[in-house]
C-alpha cells in the first residue's frame, strides 16, 4: 500500500505487530487465574509514570515501565499476605494510579489534553524510532517468558497449592507474571492506549477458547488472533482515518463475534443431525 511507504506508518505497524504477539501470550495465564481486569488497573499505575516521564523530561514509556512494574510487584504482595482481597487491590490501582497521573500530567511542561489523550487510548503514528526500539525488545522478552515457563506458569494459574506443593517457585513465578504484565500494559500503550489495553490481553484468548479446548492450542491461537487483529487494525485505521488503538479492539471484538457465531451455528447444527426422528405410529394395534 501507498501508506506504508512513510515510516511513521511502518513503525505503526512493527509495534502493533510485536503487541499483538505478546498481549495475547500473556492474557491466555491471565484469563486462566480470572485476572482478566487487572491490565486495567496496572494501565492507570502506568499513567502515573507517563506524568513522572513528562514531569522529569524523560522518556514516558521507560518511567512508565519502572512504575506499573513496581506497582505490580506491590500489588502481587499485598495479595499474597492476603491483607487485602484482589477486587480491594484492584481498586487501588484504579483510583490511586489515574489520579496521580493526571496530577502529574498536570504539573508537567506538556500538560496539553493531547498529550494525555495520546497515552488513554493511543497515539501509533507519533511512534518514534526509539519507543519501536523499546516495544520489540520488551515485546521478545514477554514472549520468551511466557513461552519457556510455560509449563510452570500453567501450573500457578491452575492451582496455586498444588504448585507449591509440588516444589514451584510459586512467589517468583507470580512476580513474573506481575511484572510482565506491567510491561506489556507500557508497551501496548502506544499501540491501543491505557484505557484499551486490556482488550488486546484478553479478547482473542476469549475467541480463541471457542474452538480451542488446550492449553497450547488457545494460547497459539490467541496469539494468531492478536497477530491479524493488530495488523488488520492500523491497515484499516490508515484507510478509514480512524484511531489505530480503537480500531484495532473493533477488529478483534469483530473476529470473537464471528467465531462465537460460527461455533454456535456448527453446535446446532450437529444437535439437528443426531436428533432422534419421530416414529409414525402404526394404523392397526394388535392386542394380545
Amino acid at each position: 500500500m501507498d501508506l506504508f511507504q512513510y515510516d511513521f506508518m511502518l513503525r505503526a505497524l512493527i509495534g502493533a505487530l510485536v503487541i499483538g504477539l505478546a498481549a495475547p501470550s500473556l492474557g491466555v495465564y491471565l484469563v486462566q487465574r480470572r485476572l482478566s481486569l487487572i491490565g486495567d488497573g496496572i494501565g492507570h499505575v502506568a499513567l502515573t509514570g507517563v506524568g513522572v516521564g513528562l514531569l522529569l523530561n524523560q522518556s514516558p514509556v521507560l518511567t512508565a515501565v519502572v512504575v506499573a512494574a513496581v506497582g505490580a510487584i506491590g500489588i502481587e504482595l499485598i495479595r499474597e499476605r492476603g491483607r487485602t482481597s484482589g477486587d480491594l487491590a484492584l481498586a487501588l490501582l484504579f483510583y490511586g494510579g489515574i489520579a496521580g497521573g493526571v496530577v502529574l500530567v498536570g504539573l508537567s511542561d506538556d500538560s496539553s489534553n493531547a498529550s494525555l489523550m495520546q497515552y488513554l487510548f493511543g497515539s501509533l503514528i507519533t511512534t518514534s524510532p526509539q519507543d519501536i526500539v523499546v516495544i520489540c525488545v520488551l515485546g521478545v522478552a514477554v514472549l520468551v517468558a511466557m513461552t519457556v515457563f510455560r509449563p510452570a506458569l500453567f501450573a500457578v494459574c491452575n492451582d496455586e497449592e498444588y504448585a507449591k506443593v509440588s516444589g514451584l517457585p510459586v512467589r517468583t513465578l507470580n512476580l513474573l507474571m506481575s511484572v510482565t504484565t506491567a510491561v506489556t500494559v507500557t508497551i501496548a500503550m502506544r499501540t491501543v492506549g491505557l484505557l484499551l489495553v486490556s482488550a488486546l490481553m484478553v479478547v482473542p484468548v476469549a475467541a480463541a477458547q471457542q474452538v480451542t479446548r488446550g492449553f497450547r492450542s488457545t494460547m497459539a491461537l490467541a496469539m494468531a488472533i492478536g497477530l491479524v487483529a493488530a495488523g488488520a487494525g492500523v491497515v484499516v485505521s490508515a484507510e478509514i482515518d480512524t484511531a489505530p488503538g480503537a480500531t484495532t479492539v473493533i477488529v478483534a471484538l469483530v473476529i470473537f463475534m464471528g467465531i462465537a457465531a460460527g461455533g454456535a451455528a456448527r453446535r446446532a447444527l450437529r444437535r439437528t443431525r443426531h436428533q432422534p426422528r419421530e416414529v409414525e405410529p402404526p394404523d392397526v394395534v394388535l392386542q394380545a
